[in-house]
């Protein structure tokens, strides 16, 4: 089984990307820029060994990986050891891999860190491709990104093998039948118990908040006196968590394609079916259809598929689980909405490779059959954030409203709200998490009024549970996920003003 867009994948952006006013202050009322040479020395946390604060990162040439080509030579790569628990921070520790390319100009601000989603996406691998949507920002910041613990180079987890994920596509993720039912939920449990063999004892410490944590390791260990950060997708969770816990630390923070706080398991699936499912009206809308007469046709052939799954050019046939999946895929940005309406036409005519193609793009499957871990580790972290559980019955009893919300969307995203954690080894943390940062600087907020898979809606919740004065909430009216670098000088320019000279927007400002 695999779950598209929890709280936004990262390797539907990296697909697309790859092929296709006041003044704001710290608590001591100036911006926490320093201008030229390096930033001073962090002060240390007193209550975290010398042997964390104090390490010295080696950066060497960055190496290829798994899932990326060895970037340029201004990209360098180094290992930061963080605890494994938090509780015990002189215990043992784990590795975590960052990546960096030093300030292009001379007017040096000090580090920018990002977080580009999933959660599970590794930063290490995808900062240089986006580093040119950011050549304006690299002028004056360190460009730095890091694989979050329990993803890809930072004790990555891998739940399955090849042959196991290929094998468990063939599940139905709406199963209709009490067969597909059992079989839907053993391979649920079967996931929970390959990622616990994986993961080991750190199957228990990959939460978000533990990642917040090694944020402002991160900080300290770079030498930087407040926290920059551009958090995307999930990464803008990660960031209102940081905010919470460090509010005094935070400098300049941009959340951009927000994840709503106030949420539940049970509500993001809801907000994602409405966000897929407004995507996917404006996209029905650009090719001249009827937004509720095209929504019941793509329904109607997804039925048609899960009865008698498609032929592809391949020897694999496109089940209703993967058709959805590719569908998904270029809802993500408006430029490949060309591509959905190629797949569709195919489809409909009995070919199901152009939509196999978009769902092997989404669950990161080359052409030799490997397969990316993005979604064991997204699971492992997600699984281990939210507590709700909610039981079959319970499922079966939101089915009805999860398909009126969107009857191509919601039976899976509905089915998924009792799968994705189905009998996971350890226990959720929260319901929803706190993100109130009082005291800390003014972070910026930015909402796109078209994103799918973060729905604007999850901006306002943030700038609100952010606190009064502290989230700014800046809006786009767009498509796709994401505002910064889709188009739009008027994002792009507020963003960077904010980034570069403190200088924060008035509150509600948007951007056509």
């Amino acid at each position: 089984m695999a779950r598209f867009a929890r709280w936004a994948a990262l390797t539907a952006a990296t697909a697309l990307l790859v092929t296709g006013c006041s003044s704001g202050g710290d608590e001591d009322g100036k911006s926490g820029e320093k201008s030229g040479g390096k930033s001073p020395t962090a002060a240390a946390d007193p209550r975290l060994p010398a042997s964390l604060t104090s390490q010295k990162l080696d950066w060497k040439e960055c190496e290829a990986t798994d899932d990326s080509e060895a970037p340029g030579d201004d990209w360098r790569c180094a290992t930061l050891k963080a605890p494994l628990d938090w509780s015990e921070p002189a215990g043992e520790t784990i590795d975590i891999a960052l990546i960096r390319s030093e300030a292009t100009g001379d007017d040096r601000i000090g580090s920018l860190l990002f977080n580009f989603g999933g959660p599970g996406g590794s930063g290490v691998s995808f900062m240089p491709y986006y580093a040119s949507l950011a050549s304006d920002l690299h002028k004056r910041y360190d460009l730095v990104s890091f694989d979050p613990r329990g993803v890809a180079a930072s004790e990555g987890v891998r739940c399955r093998s090849d042959q196991e994920i290929a094998a468990a596509e063939s599940v139905d993720s709406t199963p209709d039948t009490p067969a597909e039912e059992t079989a839907y939920f053993e391979d649920a449990a079967d996931f929970g118990k390959g990622c616990a063999k994986s993961a080991g004892k750190l199957m228990s410490h990959v939460s978000t908040t533990d990642t917040a944590r090694d944020m402002d390791l991160m900080r300290q260990v770079l030498g930087d006196e407040k926290m920059h950060y551009f958090g995307i997708s999930y990464g803008t969770e990660l960031g209102g968590v940081y905010a919470h816990l460090f509010p005094k630390k935070v400098g300049r923070l941009v959340l951009d394609a927000v994840v709503d706080p106030s949420a539940d398991s049970v509500d993001h699936a809801k907000n994602q079916a409405r966000g897929f499912q407004r995507a996917l009206n404006n996209y029905l809308k650009s090719t001249g259809q009827d937004p509720q007469q095209g929504t019941q046709k793509i329904a109607d052939l997804l039925k048609r598929i899960d009865a008698n799954p498609l032929p592809t050019s391949s020897d694999r046939k496109l089940t209703q689980t993967l058709a959805i999946t590719g569908i998904v895929l270029p809802l993500y940005s408006e430029s490949g909405w060309p591509t959905l309406t190629s797949a569709l036409k195919a489809a409909e005519a009995g070919d199901g490779s152009q939509l196999l193609s978009l769902a092997d793009d989404y669950n990161e499957r080359d052409a030799s059959g490997r397969y990316g871990t993005g979604t064991h580790s997204q699971r492992v972290i997600s699984c281990l954030d939210a507590k709700q559980r909610p039981t079959v019955e319970e499922t079966k009893a939101l089915l009805p409203e999860f398909e009126k919300i969107s009857p191509v969307f919601g039976p899976f995203l509905g089915w998924d709200t009792a799968g994705w954690c189905h009998d996971w080894p350890v226990p959720g943390q929260h319901d929803t998490p706190e993100v109130s940062a009082p005291g800390a600087s003014p972070i910026l907020v930015v909402g796109n009024t078209g994103d799918p898979a973060t729905p604007y809606e999850g901006a306002r919740e943030m700038a609100n549970e952010l606190g009064k004065g502290v989230g700014i909430l800046l809006t786009w009216q767009g498509e796709g996920h994401g505002a910064y670098g889709s188009g739009s000088s008027c994002i792009d320019t507020t963003i960077e003003d904010y980034l570069l000279s403190g200088t924060t927007p008035k509150y509600g400002k948007v951007c056509d």
